[in-house]
């Protein structure tokens, strides 16, 4: 047999990579889930199409269309705890992280978007939806899993908080600006503002990047067919590298839509957040088939 030749580049290894960490230390946990799981075993993986992506967008934004009363409170509470906390970094004179807090929120959409993939999930089968479908997946059997699979996405959230005042200590710090005025005139007129600014978007998408390929399909997968937690990162680690194209331009759409609805104040997230919420699991549905009888 032929010995395989294909060099892989830098983002394959890095999600090969995640897998295997994945794997060996979700191990454990698939052990000891309890019985009366849905599923044990990890779907198919599709390839897709940009053209599928932007299909997607359309369901989700028929979702919307067809539940946005019973949405409306959810999507509201992004943009209010965005607001609330970024107050409070003035209040506690933590002005760097403001923006680094605003901007790594978006971290935890995946979590904040579990009623809406419910909501999907309903639709798609014909069932009633009302104002009590997003609660419903709190009595979830998955449940434990889908906030394992949270507090990943916090760890990482509070991960990037860390990453970014590192960045800012060694360009413009240590010490805490004075005022809000005086630190974005440094960020922005002087060469150490720049390299923060710069360095910070990058190790920005990096914790970006490693979100979107954990969290891609994992959480409607647990929603939908109750699979262990670690077999369903993995299987949207396997998801994201068998439709690299595909994907990259989901994660480029998620990214710019996100941008958007941060304007103004975040309060476009009311309007952006279902939708991106409805078009994951519509993205999930063409990547793994149809629903299981």
């Amino acid at each position: 047999m032929a010995a395989d030749r294909h060099i892989r580049n830098p983002f394959e290894m890095a999600v090969t990579g995640l897998g295997d960490a994945v794997g060996e230390t979700g191990r454990a946990i698939a052990q000891a889930r309890p019985r009366g799981a849905v599923s044990l075993e990890a779907p198919e993986i599709r390839r897709i199409a940009t053209a599928d992506i932007m299909d997607a967008l359309r369901r989700g934004a028929a979702d919307v269309g067809a539940a946005r009363d019973d949405v409306f409170f959810i999507a509201l509470i992004y943009p209010l705890a965005g607001i609330l906390i970024a107050a409070a970094m003035f209040e506690t004179r933590l002005t760097p992280l403001i923006f680094p807090l605003v901007a790594g929120f978006a971290l935890l959409g995946p979590l904040a978007a579990v009623g809406l993939y419910e909501i999907s999930r309903r639709r798609e089968r014909g069932e009633t939806v009302s104002a009590s479908t997003p609660l419903a997946v709190l009595r979830s059997p998955v449940m434990g899993d889908v906030l394992r699979l949270g507090a990943l996405l916090v760890a990482i959230f509070f991960a990037w908080l860390v990453a970014a005042w590192a960045i800012y200590a060694v360009t413009l710090g240590p010490e805490p600006p004075a005022t809000v005025r005086a630190f974005a005139t440094e960020a922005l007129t002087t060469p150490a503002g720049w390299s923060m600014i710069a360095i910070g978007i990058g190790v920005g998408a990096l914790f970006a990047a490693a979100v979107f390929v954990l969290s891609a399909i994992s959480f409607p997968l647990l929603i939908d067919r109750g699979v262990p937690m670690s077999t369903a990162v993995q299987t949207s680690i396997r998801a994201v590298r068998a439709n690299p194209g595909p994907m990259f331009a989901w994660g480029l759409t998620i990214a710019g839509l996100l941008v958007l609805g941060s304007l103004p104040a975040l309060m476009g997230l009311v309007f952006v957040m279902p939708l991106l919420g409805h078009a994951t699991w519509h993205v999930y549905r063409k990547v793994t088939g149809p629903a299981q009888a």
